[in-house]
């Protein structure tokens, strides 16, 4: 632990992992001056990956979880591009969810609050975030959500 925010994930009981690798042809995040790009995280846990469609085979808790994993893989790309110093993150600028859900699916923003209200939790003021939520008809392996994100650090 390096710090205020991991001191606060440990409090909350939550452990980062290794930054995840790049599954196809591109890097996982891209730093322009004082804001990093965070490519596409999709949701893992320790049974592996979170697969499923909202409004078929998961719930909408079941989404929040799977959103919430995709948040907490954010944070280790971030701490990744912060040289393991994760107090470096100043704000949380927006992330961007993708829903794996039904045509008739519509309750998005719930899914991808399982990522807004972790971060809120977490980082307080510096996480309130702009952001979108899009529903798709499938996503990469069959998971549930993928979200990217675009962060300040110092």
């Amino acid at each position: 632990m390096s710090g205020t925010i991991e001191v606060k994930l440990a409090e909350m009981g939550i452990e980062l992992p290794a930054a995840p690798a790049p599954a196809a042809n591109y890097v996982p995040y891209v730093i322009s001056g004082d804001l990093v790009f965070v490519s596409g995280q999709i949701p893992k846990n320790d049974a592996g990956m979170i697969l499923g469609k909202l409004g078929d085979t998961m719930s909408i808790e079941d989404g929040q979880e799977a959103a919430k994993a995709c948040a907490i893989a954010l944070l280790a790309q971030v701490k990744a591009a912060c040289g393991g110093d994760l107090d470096r993150l100043a704000k949380v600028v927006k992330l961007v969810g993708f829903v794996n859900a039904t045509a008739d699916f519509t309750d998005h923003p719930s899914v991808i609050n399982g990522a807004s209200d972790f971060i809120g939790d977490l980082l307080g003021d510096i996480g309130a975030h702009a952001r979108a939520a899009v529903g798709c008809s499938s996503l990469p392996l069959g998971v549930a959500v993928e979200i990217e994100g675009i962060f300040q650090i110092r």
